[in-house]
């Protein structure tokens, strides 16, 4: 499934991608949210993690803070935290881990995404 144009920021430069999970994140109602938006991560988005007590105890808690700050939107959750991030499914927290670095890779411009979770938007 391809996933469209989320936004454009200054001088064209897409800024944040449109995805669908492979499972979805179920919210405490019960409702499972798919869809869902990530942005470019920025310098400081990659840093201010490694400064957090959680990471320091254990460095493969990096990719749940990191993904808190750049996921911007997931289905109606009103708010995307750490206790979003970590309750997630697996297979969920890998494609949203790929999703990442296809999108922020240097000279890249994203890639298609399979029919389990949309691509990068735009494509």
């Amino acid at each position: 499934m391809s996933s469209s144009r989320s936004a454009l920021g200054p001088g064209g430069l897409q800024t944040e991608f449109d995805f669908t999970l492979p499972k979805g994140y179920v919210s405490g109602d019960g409702t499972v949210h798919k869809q869902g938006r990530m942005r470019l991560a920025t310098a400081i988005d990659e840093i201010a993690p490694l400064r957090d007590p959680r990471v320091r105890a254990n460095q493969a808690y990096l990719v749940i803070i990191l993904l808190a700050r750049v996921v911007t939107k997931l289905g109606n959750v009103e708010v995307i935290d750490t206790g979003v991030i970590e309750n997630l499914f697996s297979a969920d927290l890998a494609f949203l881990q790929d999703f990442y670095r296809k999108i922020n890779e240097v000279g890249g411009d994203g890639a298609e995404g399979g029919e389990e979770g949309g691509g990068p938007a735009g494509e």
